[in-house]
Parts: C-alpha cells; sequence; structure tokens
C-alpha cells in the first residue's frame, strides 16, 4: 500500500522489492500450484489455513509453509507505514497496557521473541481467545493455524530476507528499528 522505498531508512527499496516481488510471489505461486484442483484452490488464505488438517496429506507441508508465508506477508505489509512509529491509542493501547504493562514492555517482549526465534520465522502480538499474547512460530507458521488458533494482529519477520541487506546478522537491530514503522492504527483496526 505504499512505494517500495517509503519505509526508509528503516527498511531500504532493494529489500522491499526483494522481499515483496520475489519472496511473497513465491509463496503465493507456490500454494495456488499446491492448491490448483482441490477444493481449496479459490478460498481465502486464512479458510485455508484453518482447514490445513482437510487437505490431502501430501499437499499439507506445502499448504502450511506457502499459504502461510501469503498470509503473514499480507499482514505485514499493512502494519508498516511510512508515517508509522509513536505508539498505540484507545482500547488497543489500554489492552496492551492491561496484558504488558505497556508498550515498551510489548515491544521488549516481541523483539525477544523475534531474537530468540532461532533460524526463520516470525513474532506475534496475537489475540487468543482471551487476551493479547507475544510468541514467535517457526518458519512461515501462521496464527491462524489450528495448532495455534489465534488471531494475528502484528507480526513481525525475522527471516534475514527481511533485514539482511541493512542489518547483515544484526537481527536485534532490525527489530528496534523496525519500530518506526510499526502502523498502530492498521493494528488498531485488526484488534477491534
Amino acid at each position: 500500500p505504499y512505494d517500495y522505498a517509503a519505509l526508509e531508512p528503516t527498511i531500504d527499496e532493494q529489500t522491499m522489492r526483494l522481499h515483496h516481488d520475489k519472496h511473497h510471489q513465491a509463496y503465493v505461486d507456490n500454494a495456488n500450484a499446491a492448491l490448483a484442483g482441490t477444493q481449496w484452490e479459490d478460498r481465502p488464505v486464512e479458510q485455508v489455513l484453518v482447514e490445513l488438517d482437510l487437505l490431502p496429506e501430501d499437499k499439507r507441508a506445502a499448504v502450511r509453509n506457502n499459504a502461510g508465508g501469503h498470509a503473514n506477508h499480507s499482514l505485514f505489509w499493512e502494519i508498516m507505514s511510512p508515517d508509522g512509529g509513536g505508539e498505540p491509542s484507545g482500547s488497543l493501547k489500554s489492552a496492551i497496557d492491561d496484558a504488558f504493562d505497556g508498550a515498551d514492555a510489548l515491544k521488549q517482549a516481541l523483539n525477544d521473541a523475534g531474537v530468540k526465534r532461532f533460524g526463520s520465522g516470525w513474532s506475534w502480538l496475537v489475540w487468543d481467545g482471551t487476551g493479547l499474547a507475544v510468541y514467535s512460530t517457526p518458519n512461515q507458521d501462521s496464527p491462524m493455524l489450528k495448532e495455534f488458533d489465534d488471531v494475528p494482529l502484528l507480526g513481525i519477520d525475522v527471516w534475514e530476507h527481511a533485514y539482511y541487506l541493512n542489518y547483515q546478522n544484526r537481527r536485534p537491530d532490525y527489530l528496534s528499528a523496525w519500530w518506526n514503522v510499526v502502523n498502530w492504527d492498521a493494528v488498531q483496526q485488526r484488534y477491534d
């Protein structure tokens, strides 16, 4: 929803082009190929992920990885903004204050989840049915999968392709800088 260079200097144009046009597109293409000819091929990605256990076993891994990658990245682009940063407000702020004792503690929890994720994955703020929670998932696992059954509100991509050109092996620096582009309004809409 913005130009490739719009998130600079936090996320550079080249990273955004590669991340969106190559990585995300590959997830879409591979998910579509895995779902072709099944009853799920024209269903929303959220439904496909929730019903993953119903898919033929030989398609599950490809769908989990690629439909998960598509869903995760689709959310990721929306919860960032060139006008991002700042602090949450409204009912989201109240929920964060109740669950984490403030936005700074939430940011620390999400950063810690991302730093501690061995290999590639995501750190998440989710609605778990009773309140807000933070955790990390490996690879392209989505909080919408049946084993989690959560509503993703905010997800930070900690795959190296999301940050390596600017931050190299400094994932903590990327995570700290990422808060400069968070779109709290979009997260609030998801929370509502």
